[in-house]
């Protein structure tokens, strides 16, 4: 976090069962939980979350998204097979950059703060890479939740359906919050697009997005202690009520 830009104070954010009362409570609760609890969510509860997000916006209302839904034995195979690829050094590759290739300022702290935290939190040491490559591999287990989600989006659409999608994506972590449960969204799928394609039968035309994990989280898991600052809202926005003569 840069220096002119102090984080905003961390709120006390529960991981347990409660539901968010209302959307003020679903954003202030809502944040990337990094251990699950193996309890079952229902089918009906993930489809009115889905219903839920599919309120979305996009862009003449063309609804870009898709998503595949994992749950027992499938999602028990994915995490088995994916984890087994990772453990041998296949790391994958991209088909688009999630991040930009060179890292500055306010970013490259913010970032740093985030790594420090979240590692320090799990007595990971600075330049102890195999205790950090096995936190990586959790993500490929979807952290243990009893859900996984896959997104696709269609290759030829444009930027703005990019930015609708994003926009589904925060309404599915948001209507979760509202039956009681969280999520992660997980970019890290992307880097095994060709297995995911190939395993899923996502069709040649689509490329992945992205992961989520989706389920309730483990309150005694100490990396779920892990709340992410914000910079203020004066450290990102500029009030405009009269323009320059």
């Amino acid at each position: 976090m840069s220096d002119s830009q102090p984080s905003s104070p961390r709120p006390t954010v529960s991981t347990d069962s409660e539901p968010a009362a209302d959307v003020a409570q679903a954003l202030a609760s809502r944040r990337s939980i990094r251990a699950f609890l193996p309890t079952p969510v229902p089918h009906a509860t993930l489809d009115r979350i889905l219903a839920l997000a599919a309120r979305a916006p996009s862009g003449t209302n063309t609804q870009p998204w898709q998503v595949i839904v994992l749950q027992g034995e499938a999602l028990q195979t994915i995490v088995a097979e994916l984890v087994a690829r990772h453990e041998a050094g296949d790391e994958g590759s991209r088909e688009y950059d999630y991040y930009s290739p060179v890292w500055r300022e306010p970013y490259l702290g913010r970032r740093r703060e985030n790594g420090w935290s979240l590692y320090g939190l799990l007595g990971i040491g600075k330049g102890d890479r195999e205790a950090t490559k096995r936190q990586h591999r959790r993500n490929f287990c979807f952290f243990d939740a009893p859900v996984g989600l896959i997104f696709t989006i269609d290759r030829d659409l444009a930027r703005g359906s990019w930015l609708d999608f994003g926009m589904f994506m925060q309404s599915v972590m948001l209507a979760a919050r509202g039956f009681g449960l969280h999520t992660c969204p997980q970019a890290a799928f992307a880097q095994y697009h060709a297995y995911l394609q190939q395993r899923l039968a996502i069709p040649a035309e689509r490329m992945v997005v992205a992961g989520m994990a989706l389920g309730h989280a483990d309150p005694d898991a100490v990396v779920n202690r892990l709340v992410t600052p914000r910079v203020p809202v004066d450290g990102f926005t500029r009030w405009v009520d009269r323009l320059p003569q």
